[in-house]
């Protein structure tokens, strides 16, 4: 499978620390623990002994200690001690599998097998990052009942705004979808340049409607960026959407806030952004089937443009976790 040689999101950096961490990616439970001196290990979350789940163990001078047996692990894998055979050296089929590990946008990123020779994949980046407000604020996570391609596709979807966020984000009285262009990237992810909507409440701070600019780009099959601004002014805001795909119809959600509003309080804008998102996810979780149809099965819109670009990317990437 193609999305075991990609970097997904795990958890927040600030989740991780010398206690282990149970997680999971694409079906296969993972444990992470940080090393005394602050680097982040990743492993397969069952120890190669008798099967136990390492995360109910705990760390030991910088190794992660099996709760059956005992039997520890550093962060490359390598058993370092059988406590029932204190002499023995344990060989390399005593390791524990080890999965690689980056930190970037506030986040842990995992991959679970190397790509084949010359066919590495990247981290997913933010494009113009220096160009983003230095506020940043992360939300989440959220487990959502739904596939990782559903929940980055609700993300970029125009035209529910009216109905799902009514009185916040659109208004029932002006549900239209004003046409708009879809363009790519040099390496072919979905771009809109330029979308306009009216929007009641477009941020925490607002307190009259405006018109507000969109730009949505897609940064890989599970995450993508949109950037607002009022055309009455206030604050410029981006938003990304990082999707961990945990099994085949469920997912862990995060969203970063990069924002020119210097005064609103944390919470405030925490506590809109959880009302929207409140107001999606169970609409989210109500879709049938719970993983995005790429090969029919759904009717599509002239108001659908991003979305059917988004699954046009999806198939060429050759992603089939997530989706039918």
């Amino acid at each position: 499978m193609k999305e075991r040689e990609g970097w997904w999101p795990v958890a927040l950096e600030a989740e991780v620390g010398l206690q282990p961490l149970a997680q999971s990616l694409l079906g296969e439970p993972l444990v992470l623990w940080r090393e005394p001196g602050g680097a982040v290990a990743a492993l397969a979350d069952r120890c190669p002994h008798r099967g136990a789940r390492l995360s109910l163990g705990t760390v030991v001078d910088g190794t992660l200690q099996c709760p059956y047996h005992g039997w520890r692990f550093d962060a490359q894998g390598r058993c370092a001690a059988i406590p029932a055979l204190p002499e023995f050296q344990p060989a390399v089929v005593h390791a524990a599998c080890r999965h690689e590990v980056q930190l970037a946008h506030g986040l842990v990123w995992v991959r679970l097998a190397a790509p084949a020779e010359g066919n590495d994949s990247a981290l997913p980046g933010i494009p113009r990052l220096d160009d983003l407000p230095s506020r940043r604020l992360i939300y989440g996570p959220f487990d959502v009942a739904t596939s990782a391609p559903r929940a980055v596709e609700n993300f970029l979807d125009t035209s529910h705004f009216a109905f799902v966020h009514r009185g916040w984000l659109g208004d029932a009285g002006h549900p239209e979808v004003p046409a708009y262009d879809v363009t790519e990237t040099l390496d072919g992810r979905p771009v809109i340049e330029r979308y306009k909507a009216w929007q009641p409440r477009a941020t925490a701070a607002a307190q009259d409607g405006d018109w507000v600019t969109y730009r949505y780009e897609v940064l890989s099959p599970y995450s993508a960026l949109l950037t607002k601004q009022g055309d009455a002014g206030g604050p410029q805001d981006s938003y990304t959407i990082w999707a961990c795909p945990t099994t085949e119809e469920s997912c862990r959600l995060w969203f970063a806030q990069y924002t020119t509003d210097e005064t609103t309080p944390d919470e405030v804008l925490r506590d809109f952004q959880v009302t929207i998102f409140s107001q999606d996810q169970p609409v989210l979780e109500s879709q049938s089937p719970k993983r995005l149809p790429l090969s029919g099965g759904e009717v599509h819109s002239a108001a659908d443009r991003l979305s059917a670009a988004y699954r046009r990317y999806l198939k060429r990437c050759g992603i089939t976790f997530g989706v039918c």
